[in-house]
């Protein structure tokens, strides 16, 4: 298992690495810096000035060079303005002698957002904790509903009810969330319809505070996609449990159907889904950034969507670090999950 662990570990750093890389040098291609440099500076100056600028803050240099003082790996970058010093660990004003050499998101150091005049860790853990919120509702909802859903469509292939949940399941996955949501807003919502049960906007929910009439839409129109997914992974699942030999042989000794299915076909039928519902967490990020924009919920998919389409650099590289995070860590749940859950991978 440590052998395992290990491995593991090895790939998701190495994964990263060439995952950072490539988001660091496409947010740091020229049309990028320069558009930085207007919007420090004003639209109008010249190419000289732009040059000057970006010599000054270190953005003229090799990209592997300035990637590792990204990182934290390589001393970050020193200059100087009307014999000021300054640079990447010194702040102007600063002494040069108490200074780090190294500054970057190795050490905590993850920039300044240009957009939100903010440093970025204030403003990315606020984000989190509120799209936290968010995915902790969503999978609250959508991981019981798809099991109950999956659980009952299996039990009963072929019958009325499974086809009924099937059909349920494919719709659901049939539509995305920008489609999903405008449905529910204008239903639920718009006065041109009628029925104004709930908020329209979840801006109120992080400014104000979370209640079910600001907080239920966006939750719902998150939870329906993954709902119909996980369902149809749960019925094919417990489809193939249920005409297993163990099966039939506890049905033969009389065991209740209660039984069966949670001591005996439960626990198999999950190995599957367990590994599509780890991947949801990857997925919701996706997700929150089309809900939290189309409901204004300022959470971290929000956030993604300013920082692009503001060119904040610092920002939207520090948003690409979490998702890459997200994603390795879920992987290397599921892959453990999957370990325990299957006795002859355990075995092998």
């Amino acid at each position: 298992m440590l052998r395992f662990l290990l491995k593991r570990i090895g790939t998701m750093l190495l994964t990263a690495l060439c995952l950072t890389f490539i988001v660091f040098v496409l947010t740091n291609l020229s049309p990028n810096l320069e558009k930085l440099a207007k919007s420090e500076l004003g639209a109008r100056i010249s190419d000289r000035e732009v040059e000057s600028w970006l010599a000054k803050y270190g953005h003229d240099r090799p990209i592997l060079v300035r990637y590792g003082e990204w990182l934290g790996v390589a001393p970050g970058w020193v200059s100087e303005d009307q014999g000021v010093p300054f640079g990447r660990c010194l702040p102007r004003g600063g002494d040069p002698a108490s200074a780090p050499r190294y500054c970057g998101i190795l050490q905590g150091h993850w920039g300044q957002s240009t957009v939100f005049k903010a440093p970025v860790t204030d403003i990315l853990w606020e984000r989190l904790r509120l799209t936290g919120i968010l995915m902790f509702w969503v999978m609250a909802l959508m991981v019981p509903v798809s099991l109950l859903i999956g659980v009952l469509a299996g039990m009963r292939e072929g019958s009325k009810l499974d086809r009924t949940l099937s059909t349920f399941s494919i719709a659901t996955t049939a539509t995305p969330e920008y489609v999903s949501g405008v449905i529910f807003i204008v239903v639920f919502s718009s006065s041109a319809v009628g029925l104004k049960w709930f908020s329209g906007t979840a801006a109120s929910a992080a400014t104000d505070g979370i209640t079910f009439y600001n907080f239920f839409l966006p939750v719902l129109t998150i939870a329906l996609y993954g709902i119909g997914y996980i369902a149809r992974m749960t019925r094919a699942s417990m489809t193939e449990v249920m005409t297993a030999q163990y099966i039939r042989t506890a049905r033969l000794k009389g065991v209740s159907p209660r039984d069966v299915v949670m001591k005996h076909a439960l626990r198999n039928a999950l190995i599957a889904p367990f590994t599509v519902i780890m991947l949801q967490f990857p997925w919701l990020l996706n997700g929150v950034v089309i809900v939290e924009t189309l409901f204004n919920y300022k959470g971290f998919g929000w956030t993604l969507v300013q920082a692009a389409g503001n060119n904040d650099i610092d920002l939207l590289l520090a948003c690409s670090v979490v998702a890459v995070f997200v994603v390795l860590v879920t992987q290397l749940i599921s892959d453990i999950g999957y370990v325990y859950l299957n006795p002859r991978i355990r075995i092998s």
